[in-house]
């Protein structure tokens, strides 16, 4: 049999608990499943405040439009990026839109700041419509998970 294992821990393990098991074969806690126990409840209480501080950051993030890959592209009234100056279609917007007023927007048909009515649908339009890769994706998509 190998000095590596054991049955109980040892002095020169560095652990200071009991053993395992007792003779009845009933599993008692060791210092170090304690140990563990505590740092697993101490994440789990840290959980909540972590969650609103996510959805805090999800509300202040910015999304372009269009993102800084197509600026100065033009968005149509469908949302997507078309050439600069095309008939119907309306110019960059002047700033990214934070995730809080986009939210808004789509969810309760209000107008994104600095636009009209047709402007507003025109980039929500291209909004719903970015991709992953393109600026503005991933604040779009937080936006859209579920909040518990």
């Amino acid at each position: 049999m190998s000095d590596d294992i054991r049955s109980e821990p040892g002095p020169d393990d560095g652990a200071t608990s009991t053993p395992a098991s007792t003779s009845a074969g009933a599993a008692v806690p060791t210092r170090r499943m304690l140990m563990l126990g505590a740092v697993t409840a101490s994440a789990v209480v840290s959980i909540r405040p972590a969650l609103a501080q996510t959805a805090g950051s999800v509300l202040n993030c910015e999304i372009p439009v269009p993102d800084p890959g197509r600026a100065g592209s033009y968005i149509d009234p469908q949302g997507k990026v078309v050439a600069s100056g095309t008939k119907g279609a309306f110019p960059p917007a002047s700033r990214p839109f934070k995730g809080e007023e986009v939210k808004r927007a789509i969810a309760s048909g209000n107008m994104l700041p600095g636009t009209d009515s047709e402007r507003s649908r025109a980039y929500v339009n291209y909004i719903r419509r970015l991709q992953r890769g393109q600026g503005g994706f991933t604040c779009f998509a937080s936006l859209q998970m579920p909040r518990g």
